[in-house]
């Protein structure tokens, strides 16, 4: 082993444990159980945190939610508010994608022609796409930085998947259940557009009105993962965070209203990174109530019932009774003093032609090595000396559309360390970082 035999990992996604709001969960749990009978344990659209729950999931943790949601995006009419009809509970934005994926897309039929996945990515999507049949039916779409995407390549893509593929909807008739009404579309787009991981970025509102349009000119379902928006430090932290407008909200604010549609957007939001991922507790809006129906009517669903009925509640409580914002700015003000350590320790250690931004809000920021500099070598390098874990630019790839992101790229994590070891662990990439170029003629400070 290296000379730091300590452990040192900015892969790492997840909140430090101290972090993790134990005794707030406990008392909620307490709150919640301790009574031998509430007063919805026998209505139908709620029923007992211990038996199986509503398909949707609780009426009355829906409605927490949505006025939960309301009080953070400050939407400028009452139409585009979010409403409990709007929402789907789940097991998590992981389970969630996975659960969207099968109840509106059939990319084995060829109905659903192909899926497009901002890149650089999260590193795990690749799977759940390729479980639910999108295997070798992946497209990259690259962020451009400065709240952009690339519509130009997604624009060329979606016409020409148009112009060669034929009309199969006589086989999506044969695919789908009896008597069902069900919304199947063309092709789907996932994407984290607030805080985006890995690469940090926040997509405008220009971006996301322009993909919204996109959307509905090819029948094309735009997945957001909404996890990380409420993690923003340039705001007052000792409030609720107003960030962007989610694609869900901008996709109502020009729906027509009446209109039995679906829309062209979820929202894929947890509580694992605001709250505790061991919850394993999230949900999905959609525009109206007939798409969110539909996530909620999957075989295993209906089966069981909402997947998370007990941390539902636990998460309700959490809301209901004002930990769940105490929660959140105690996150933001910590997560905001470790990415100015992570900044600050960049600009002093690493090479000065690196690229590095100041982390505004979520879990991760992008920094690349300047040019000459190989960062895989020398995180493994970094990995065997002292004992620091990278997560390589490499992990982030869309299959087999690579841009080559782990050449001079990494992900940074600012949610697991602590600020000592922030500081030094970007000292000791520093050091491996002066020693590579020392080898390899190659300006460092």
């Amino acid at each position: 082993m290296g000379e730091n035999q300590r452990p040192i990992n900015f892969f790492k996604g997840h909140p430090s444990f101290r972090l993790l709001p134990r005794e707030a969960i406990v008392e909620a749990t307490s709150q919640l159980l301790l009574p031998e009978c509430r007063d919805y344990d026998d209505i139908d659209e709620d029923r007992h945190p211990l038996t199986y729950g509503p398909d949707e999931g609780s009426k009355w943790v829906r409605t927490a939610i949505a006025a939960f949601s309301n009080d953070c995006f400050q939407l400028p009419s009452e139409e585009m508010k979010t409403k409990p009809e709007h929402i789907n509970l789940t097991a998590g934005a992981s389970y969630g994608v996975m659960n969207i994926l099968e109840q509106t897309t059939l990319p084995h039929t060829g109905y659903t022609r192909q899926a497009f996945i901002v890149s650089p990515t999260y590193f795990l999507i690749n799977e759940t796409f390729i479980d639910a049949g999108f295997g070798g039916k992946l497209t990259a779409i690259d962020e451009l930085g400065h709240g952009k995407i690339d519509f130009d390549t997604l624009q060329q893509k979606l016409e020409y998947f148009d112009s060669i593929s034929n009309d199969n909807s006589s086989e999506l008739q044969l695919i789908t259940a009896p008597n069902a009404n069900k919304k199947v579309y063309r092709y789907v787009i996932y994407l984290v557009p607030t805080y985006s991981n890995p690469g940090g970025q926040t997509y405008s509102l220009e971006t996301r009105v322009k993909l919204i349009e996109l959307a509905r000119k090819h029948d094309m379902l735009i997945v957001s993962d909404d996890v990380y928006d409420l993690l923003r430090y340039d705001d007052s932290l000792d409030e609720l965070p107003h960030p962007l407008p989610r694609l869900t909200h901008v996709d109502r604010m020009s729906y027509k209203h009446g209109d039995s549609g679906y829309g062209n957007t979820i929202s894929n939001a947890t509580f694992s990174k605001i709250i505790a991922p061991g919850l394993r507790f999230g949900y999905q809006e959609t525009v109206n109530e007939n798409l969110a129906y539909q996530l909620s009517q999957g075989g295993a669903n209906v089966s069981g019932g909402t997947p998370s009925q007990l941390n539902s509640m636990i998460v309700g409580t959490l809301i209901q009774n004002g930990k769940a914002k105490e929660i959140i700015c105690s996150l933001r003000k910590e997560y905001q003093l470790r990415a100015a350590c992570l900044y600050q320790s960049v600009k002093s250690y690493l090479p000065r032609a690196t690229q590095y931004h100041l982390q505004l809000g979520g879990y991760f920021s992008w920094c690349t090595l300047p040019e000459g500099y190989d960062a895989k070598k020398i995180g493994q390098e970094l990995k065997e000396r002292f004992n620091v874990t990278l997560a390589n630019g490499s992990s982030f790839e869309v299959i087999g559309d690579e841009r080559n992101w782990g050449e001079r790229s990494v992900r940074l994590s600012n949610s697991f360390l602590e600020i000592a070891d922030i500081e030094q662990g970007i000292k000791l990439w520093g050091t491996v970082c002066e020693d590579y170029a020392k080898r390899h003629n190659l300006p460092f400070r």
